[in-house]
């Protein structure tokens, strides 16, 4: 359950920090950051950045105390 808890705060932090990248006119470097289109609005998006973002989210989440 910890696992999919930290979806939501991994693509937020994805979609934040791939915002401010991409705004920049930046790749990322190794983390990819492409532009997609979805129903005629932009997206800065990297799949890359999204695994770091949910695995240090479930790190956080694991090892709070319940």
């Amino acid at each position: 359950m910890d696992f999919v808890k930290a979806l939501v705060p991994g693509a937020v932090l994805t979609f934040v920090v791939c915002a401010l990248l991409g705004a920049g006119h930046s790749d990322g470097g190794w983390l990819g950051i492409q532009h997609h289109y979805i129903l005629g609005h932009g997206l800065f998006w990297s799949w890359v950045m999204f695994t770091i973002g949910t695995g240090l989210s479930w790190m956080l989440i694991a090892i709070t105390p319940k």
